[in-house]
């Protein structure tokens, strides 16, 4: 009998990309399973926000392919939504709540009459409910983080970027959006590609680790490791990060916050 294998939603193809003279990313394959949390780590300037870019289309590769659905990623689709990491710059600050995330559905052609239900329903599930008339700045800084998530799931989209989402807060929003995100994306069944400076974080949220090299132009694959992350769902911030596994992980994907 013919296994059944995971449809691979999003591929890099020998991926390499070349920014003002400098190599990024040399030539790096991966693929994404459908409904997977993929996370990327790696020391700064190693190419983890450029990979991201080169997903969801903002960026184009010198070679080699980024494919979805195994068709070439040509620029940014609706399909596929990007979340920030400075959540402040990424809002609106002259719109409310409800009309940061209507941007979403104003872009995507959604009849005006539409659009109050799928923002109340997207806020109601990012806890944001009772705050749909407030701007901004009358928001915590976690807050302003959910408004932006809103926004991304209000498009519906099958796949997610974060490029960094919760490194500006402190650490108990932190682990409470990491708990949220990963309800949402059981919820909702997402995919989602997730960039981290924080070993802990990509190893609590995700189902694989992707670690990039110190220095993609010493000849090597910009790709150093892709690790498992055999730790069972749901996941706890306590117990979860007790598990044997969970602490066998971080030891191991230490050497590639700064070493080659």
């Amino acid at each position: 009998m013919d296994l059944l294998l995971p449809v691979n939603l999003l591929c890099f193809d020998q991926v390499a990309i070349r920014l003002g003279g400098r190599e990024i990313l040399s030539p790096t394959s991966l693929e994404v399973a459908k409904g997977e949390f993929v996370c990327i780590i790696g020391p700064s300037g190693c190419g983890k926000t450029t990979l991201l870019r080169a997903a969801a289309g903002f960026v184009t590769p010198g070679s080699g392919a980024v494919l979805r659905h195994g068709q070439p990623v040509k620029g940014p689709s609706r399909e596929v939504a990007f979340v920030f990491q400075d959540y402040g710059r990424a809002l609106l600050p002259w719109r409310t709540v409800e009309g940061n995330v209507g941007l979403a559905l104003e872009a995507a052609g959604v009849p005006a009459a539409q659009r109050p239900q799928r923002i109340r329903r997207v806020l109601e599930t990012v806890g944001l409910g009772a705050h749909a008339t407030r701007f901004p700045a009358q928001l915590s800084g976690g807050m302003q983080q959910r408004v932006q998530i809103a926004r991304c799931l209000a498009q519906e989209p099958e796949l997610m970027m974060m490029d960094e989402p919760f490194g500006a807060l402190d650490a108990m929003t932190r682990q409470s959006l990491q708990d949220e995100l990963a309800r949402l994306v059981r919820d909702n069944g997402l995919t989602v590609v997730f960039v981290t400076h924080d070993l802990e974080e990509a190893i609590y949220l995700g189902d694989r680790v992707i670690a990039l090299r110190t220095n993609p132009t010493a000849g090597k694959p910009s790709v150093a490791a892709v690790i498992e992350v055999n730790i069972p769902h749901p996941r706890d911030q306590l117990s979860t990060r007790e598990h044997p596994e969970f602490l066998r992980l971080r030891r191991e994907l230490y050497q590639y916050l700064g070493h080659d």
